[in-house]
C-alpha cells in the first residue's frame, strides 16, 4: 500500500476533517503519515517540496501551481470568514499604510488580501497566528491581521475590528472568500491524486456524519478553545464548498488573476486540478 505523507494544521476545520483519514476510517489503497503544523510552516514546507499533500493557503498555492495540483474536497471558502485587521484603538483606514502591522505570516491568503486592499501597507512584522493579539495587548504593534479562532476571540483582548478583509472581497467581487484549499504533489499522477481526493471526500463525509466521534481529536490540538468557540470554528470554515469546491472555483480563478495583475504571483499555465491536462 502506498504511503503519502499528509500535512494539516491543527486548527479545528483541519481536524475535523482530517479525522477519519488520520484514524484510518476511509477504505481505499492509500496510508497517510500525517504532519501537524500552523499553515503558515505548511506553506514554506510545500514551497520545499516536502509534503505530498498538504493544506495551504491560497496565496502560497499561486506560487506552487508548476509542482501541485487542487484537490476537489478539502477546501475552505465561504462567505462571512475572511481575516480581521484589528487593533486596541479604533485608527483610520487610511491611516494603516503608516502602522506596524503585525501578520500571520507572507504566504497567507490574510497578507494577500491585505496587499490588493492596499498596496502601500509595507510596514509589516510577521509572527505565529496566536500571537498576534498578545502582541497587540503589549502595543509591540499598531494593528494585527488575525485569522483562524481570532474572529471569536479578539473581543477578550480589547481590541476592535478596523475591516473585515473577507467582508471588502466580497464586496469587491460578488464571490465567497477562497481561504486554504488541499493541494497534491502533480508528480504522483492521476491514479493517486483521484485517490486521494477520493479519500478525502469521505474524510469529510464522515466527519459530517460522525461529529461525536471526531471531537476528542479536534479538542486535543484546539489551541485551549472552549467547545462552543470550536464549534463556531468548524460551522464557518466547513461547509459545502469544502466537501467539493463546485462553483467556488470561480473565487480561486478570481483570486489568482488579481494577484498575477498585481505581480504577486508568477505567472503559470497549469491547470488547477491535475485532470484539467488531458
Amino acid at each position: 500500500m502506498k504511503k503519502l505523507s499528509l500535512g494539516y494544521s491543527p486548527c479545528p476545520n483541519d481536524t475535523f476533517i482530517f479525522y477519519a483519514l488520520a484514524h484510518k476510517k476511509v477504505r481505499g489503497s492509500l496510508e497517510f503519515s500525517e504532519t501537524l503544523r500552523d499553515v503558515e510552516t505548511l506553506n514554506r514546507m510545500a514551497l520545499h517540496g516536502e509534503l505530498d499533500v498538504t493544506k495551504v493557503s491560497f496565496n502560497a498555492f499561486g506560487h506552487l501551481r508548476e509542482d501541485y495540483c487542487l484537490l476537489h474536497s478539502g477546501s475552505a471558502l465561504g462567505r462571512g470568514c475572511g481575516p480581521l485587521i484589528v487593533a486596541k484603538k479604533r485608527l483610520d483606514i487610511k491611516d494603516l499604510a503608516g502602522k506596524t502591522i503585525a501578520i500571520p505570516g507572507k504566504m497567507t491568503t490574510a497578507y494577500l488580501l491585505l496587499q490588493l486592499f492596499d498596496p502601500g501597507i509595507t510596514k509589516v512584522v510577521e509572527m505565529p497566528f496566536d500571537r498576534i493579539m498578545n502582541a497587540l495587548s503589549l502595543g509591540t504593534v499598531d494593528a494585527g491581521l488575525i485569522i483562524h479562532e481570532g474572529r471569536f476571540t479578539y473581543p477578550k483582548y480589547d481590541l476592535v475590528q478596523l475591516i473585515d478583509l473577507g467582508e471588502w472581497w466580497e464586496g469587491e467581487t460578488g464571490l465567497p472568500i477562497p481561504l486554504g484549499g488541499i493541494v497534491a504533489k502533480r508528480s504522483l499522477g492521476a491514479d493517486v491524486i483521484n485517490e486521494v481526493d477520493r479519500m478525502l471526500k469521505k474524510s469529510v463525509e464522515f466527519a459530517f456524519a460522525n461529529r461525536s466521534l471526531t471531537s476528542g481529536y479536534v479538542r486535543e490540538h484546539a489551541q485551549e478553545l472552549d467547545d462552543e468557540i470550536i464549534d463556531q470554528h468548524i460551522g464557518l470554515y466547513v461547509n459545502d464548498y469544502t466537501h467539493d469546491i463546485g462553483d467556488g472555483v470561480e473565487a480561486i480563478e478570481e483570486f489568482i488573476k488579481r494577484a498575477e495583475k498585481c505581480n504577486l504571483f508568477p505567472h503559470s499555465e497549469k491547470p488547477l486540478f491535475y485532470e484539467d491536462n488531458y
